[in-house]
């Protein structure tokens, strides 16, 4: 058991790799406090971690606003005493989802992705820094994206948030490192929740977008091809890694998770190595 009677707060576990961390997180023996903006997805999860013998308590939480951090905070300390993991989960994708220019991006829509995707993160953590320097010590796991080492096309406010969150995985891990406290993050390419596009009322898909159609390896778009999709659970392991004291040395690092060597290419298109004769080269004639 890797996390056996650690108490851990996820945000954004109503769905997608959240739900998927919380269900994993209670398997290997965390005491999990399920956070989501929807107070029937973070109910349905918490019953679903019970039902399966772990525990947990589901809590409607919003991560743009400090006061519901803090309360998320208080439920995992006032239940179980302590928290030693917060996981920063939570994150919606572009407002459009890469459908609007450049400029004609609103100022409403770049705050609304700012508020979740950076300043959710931030108010997470200093919810979560009083309780573990008290304690000791703690964790603190973010879910950044690959889009924070390559940017995404179109993806203009999304990009620039999860930039943003890698900068303050470093530097926090300079501020909290004396207290024992260590952050990380995980920042996943492939196999993440089709639910992101979708409406909070929208049924949880529980897939990757991978998984919702045929899986076609000649037609991958990463340069590994395995003979299945990549999945939230792939996504999950990486993220139970950086929770659990296997990674107890590890702080200030931004991993890439589920990359399946996408993050190796260039823009260059070099001729593929056929027949193992050796690769050719571009032509400069």
């Amino acid at each position: 058991m890797r996390l056996q009677d650690k108490v851990v707060v996820i945000t954004g576990a109503g769905s997608g790799l959240g739900r998927e961390s919380a269900l994993l997180f209670a398997s290997e023996g965390a005491r999990v406090v399920v956070t989501d903006l929807s107070a029937s997805r973070a109910g349905d999860v918490a019953q679903q971690v019970r039902d399966a013998g772990g525990e947990a308590v589901g809590l409607k939480a919003d991560v743009t606003v400090e006061a519901e951090m803090q309360a998320a905070v208080a439920a995992a300390v006032d239940t179980w005493g302590r928290l030693d993991v917060m996981y920063a989960n939570a994150g919606i994708g572009e407002i459009g989802f890469g459908s609007v220019a450049f400029e004609d991006l609103t100022l409403e829509s770049w705050n609304a992705v700012q508020a979740v995707n950076l300043t959710g993160v931030f108010l997470a953590a200093k919810a979560a820094v009083p309780v573990m320097k008290a304690q000791g010590g703690g964790n603190i796991v973010v879910t950044s994206s690959a889009s924070s080492f390559a940017a995404y096309p179109h993806f203009i406010s999304y990009t620039a948030s999860k930039h943003g969150v890698n900068g303050l995985v470093k530097v926090l891990s300079l501020e909290l490192g004396r207290f024992g406290i260590r952050i990380n993050a995980t920042c996943p390419a492939h196999g993440m929740s089709a639910n992101l596009p979708l409406p909070l009322d929208a049924e949880v898909l529980g897939k990757s977008y991978e998984q919702m159609g045929e899986w076609d390896t000649s037609a991958a778009a990463m340069p590994l091809r395995l003979d299945r999709p990549p999945t939230l659970r792939d996504n999950a392991n990486v993220a139970l890694f950086l929770a659990s004291d296997d990674s107890a040395y590890m702080s200030g690092v931004c991993l890439p998770a589920t990359d399946g060597g996408t993050l190796a290419r260039v823009a260059i298109v070099f001729p593929e190595d056929v027949g193992g004769e050796g690769l050719g080269v571009p032509s400069i004639d």
